[in-house]
């Protein structure tokens, strides 16, 4: 069975492993030149560590990256508003270089099935195939087509036609430290929050710290404001520099320092955007997956995680209804299975980006009565609560049925 994956990123090369796992080859089209994600940390809670134990590369996970125990709250002045310690579960929660995370991927999957400079334009669904479109390059006829090509995926685009992403009114920016300055905590979360501005650090494998920052729009010089998504700048990565300096330049340390520390290059600044949730995923033998069709805002640190999640029971619901003989192995058998899958996501994907938005909003919150109440109810928000909301999140299992 011929399966093209659009899109070399974690939820593309994560659903090729699984699939792979239960009997099926596939080929990934990427349109970048090389897989280089510069600048970014990202988080594997337990529900994505689960998927990767499964694949046999949890280890090799934990090798590189650093396990997180904790999380705190502080005010843009230093002031502690809460702390409280992550649920115990069957994995750990840790957080990564994001490369690191797409080298371990890569090197899982034999290199032949790995197709770089390619770019998807679009495809053509035939009554007995589906015809991948590359610009430079020549067609893919397959049997299956998994859209796993990001936020602004042209797979959604010819499928649902329903325009760009909607804006969040905020800007976030991230960047990765070579060492661990004293103030940070470690195996600790910490988000910190000011008016219309918050700072998270937390500490990644090889004594490297990871760091993002958000703020909102109305803040900001219009020029700046108005840059548009995945751009770092106008200028130079020097003038996001300065930029970021001159916003958080009264806050608690480590934050100034950090940001002095990041190298330049080691910088990335996007618009913040998202997706409402819809319910149509795919169409006969083709369907989305990740940031294609369910993106998240970055508040919950879930977005790798769900495109995982997503991998998996896509690859169980192939493992079910394609791979149970040669009987199966037609266009209705792969139908079922997608939209098996699709049914299997939606509700969990939906809430999530749901509770990340709104965690986004009272977060960037500018207003100082409305700052100030946001503070207070976090400085009081008992453990059990924390712990009953991250159950929700960190026990699923996409690896078993029923999830």
């Amino acid at each position: 069975m011929r399966i093209a994956i659009i899109g070399g990123g974690i939820g593309g090369l994560t659903a090729a492993l699984a699939l792979r796992q239960v009997g099926f080859e596939t080929q990934i089209f990427e349109q970048a030149p090389r897989l280089l994600d510069v600048g970014a940390a990202i988080l594997m809670w337990p529900n994505a560590m689960r998927v990767l134990h499964r694949l046999g590369l949890a280890d090799a996970v934990r090798e590189h990256g650093a396990v997180l125990e904790k999380s705190r709250w502080l005010r843009s002045d230093g002031k502690l508003l809460n702390q409280f310690s992550f649920p115990k579960t069957d994995a750990s929660a840790l957080a990564l270089h994001r490369a690191e995370l797409q080298k371990i991927l890569v090197r899982a999957l034999p290199q032949a099935s790995i197709h770089l400079d390619h770019e998807f334009v679009g495809y053509d669904s035939l009554p007995d195939r589906i015809v991948a479109n590359l610009r430079n390059a020549s067609s893919f006829e397959c049997d299956v087509l998994i859209g796993a090509d990001g936020l602004h995926s042209r797979a959604r685009e010819q499928l649902l036609n329903d325009g760009a992403p909607r804006d969040c009114g905020y800007i976030a920016w991230r960047g990765v430290v070579p060492h661990t300055p004293e103030s940070v905590a470690l195996a600790t979360a910490t988000e910190i929050y000011g008016r219309g501005q918050r700072f998270g650090i937390g500490p990644l494998g090889a004594g490297k710290v990871g760091w993002w920052a958000s703020v909102n729009k109305n803040l900001m010089p219009d020029a700046e404001a108005r840059e548009g998504p995945d751009s770092v700048g106008a200028g130079d990565h020097a003038s996001i520099r300065e930029e970021l300096l001159r916003l958080f330049h009264a806050w608690c340390e480590p934050v100034p320092d950090l940001i002095r520390a990041t190298a330049l290059a080691a910088l990335v600044r996007n618009d913040v955007l998202d997706r409402p949730p819809v319910r149509k995923w795919g169409s006969g033998c083709m369907t989305l997956l990740g940031d294609a069709i369910h993106p998240l805002t970055p508040n919950l640190g879930q977005g790798g995680c769900l495109a995982i999640e997503d991998a998996a029971v896509l690859a169980r619901c192939f493992e079910k209804h394609v791979a149970s003989g040669p009987s199966t192995r037609t266009s209705t058998g792969v139908s079922l299975a997608l939209r098996r899958y699709e049914s299997l996501r939606f509700s969990r994907t939906a809430r999530l980006a749901r509770y990340s938005r709104a965690y986004g909003i009272v977060g960037q919150w500018h207003n100082g009565w409305a700052a100030g109440i946001r503070d207070l109810a976090l400085s009081l928000v008992p453990n059990s609560a924390t712990t009953h909301f991250l159950r929700e999140i960190f026990d699923y299992d996409a690896t078993v049925r029923g999830h």
